[in-house]
């Protein structure tokens, strides 16, 4: 038997240990000034395939990691609550020592940005941004009448629990919004399912269930480094009414930029407009 020449083997992808042992497996790009990017609720890093090679070609260090559960990280039991996910992205800064740091998270990845501040402070953060973000709160109580209500939580649950590729085929069809003109293809629409669907099927429905009930206005009123938030007018899966609007009310100083025909998946749809937005944010 010939001997294994590792220079034809994949190199392991980095990873680091959360507080509870769990390896958590993340990616760099480029030098320069820290850019962090934090997924959607089951996607991972691939899915900033359209903004890291953007950046890394414009002298940013790029970063993106793989939620627990999700892509090339372990798949544990526990730690699906907004809380832990929050601190496992202080772990990755922690574990790179990174100072100066833009924040960049979309939809459940905004809210883990929110609870990150929330929970850690600006000590390592330069500036952030809000891309399709799940805040500042989506139930339904007496303070928040206008949420959702707890039925549609426990609906989607179960609709996960008795179909998952179904419903997740259903959303991946609306989440660019191509009845407005966006121009995605067949083949995208495809890979983002099979991506939705990579994810932990327990992972899937806990982590919904945290970022359904997960309250992050009185974290929004504190951030006082530069913010971005950008919402598409069409997004279905966080309805701007209840989202990017409102988020904007509480952000004090931040940028608010609004895109009429964008849907959730506006960072491939609106890719071009987003990066100039993030580029002026860093410039600024």
């Amino acid at each position: 038997m010939e001997p294994v020449n590792d220079a034809h083997q994949e190199a392991p992808m980095p990873h680091f240990t959360a507080t509870d042992g769990t390896r958590i497996a993340y990616e760099e790009y480029g030098s320069g000034e820290p850019i962090v990017f934090v997924a959607s609720w089951v996607l991972d890093a691939d899915m900033w395939e359209y903004q890291i090679p953007y950046f890394a070609e414009r002298g940013y260090r790029c970063i993106a990691l793989d939620r627990r559960g999700h892509g090339r990280s372990d798949r544990p039991s526990t730690g699906y609550d907004i809380d832990t996910t929050a601190d496992d992205l202080a772990a990755l800064l922690e574990h790179l020592d990174l100072t100066g740091v833009t924040l960049v998270g979309h939809s459940f990845g905004g809210a883990e940005v929110a609870r990150y501040l929330a929970r850690h402070g600006e000590d390592r953060v330069a500036r952030v941004a809000f891309v399709s973000a799940v805040v500042p709160f989506l139930k339904q109580t007496d303070d928040n009448p206008d949420g959702l209500p707890e039925a549609a939580l426990d609906a989607v649950i179960a609709q996960l629990r008795t179909d998952r590729p179904k419903w997740f085929a259903r959303q991946a069809q609306v989440w660019y919004a191509t009845h407005l003109g966006n121009d995605v293809s067949p083949e995208l629409i495809d890979w983002t399912l099979a991506k939705c669907l990579s994810a932990s099927p327990w992972a899937t429905t806990q982590l919904f269930r945290s970022m359904f009930h997960a309250d992050h206005r009185a974290g929004l009123r504190e951030i006082t480094v530069p913010t971005l938030v950008v919402h598409g007018a069409a997004d279905t899966s966080a309805p701007i009414e209840l989202t990017g609007r409102r988020t904007a009310q509480l952000v004090p100083g931040c940028r608010y930029v609004e895109y009429p025909t964008a849907g959730h998946g506006l960072h491939v749809t609106h890719a071009q407009q987003l990066n100039a937005e993030l580029l002026e944010l860093l410039k600024g």
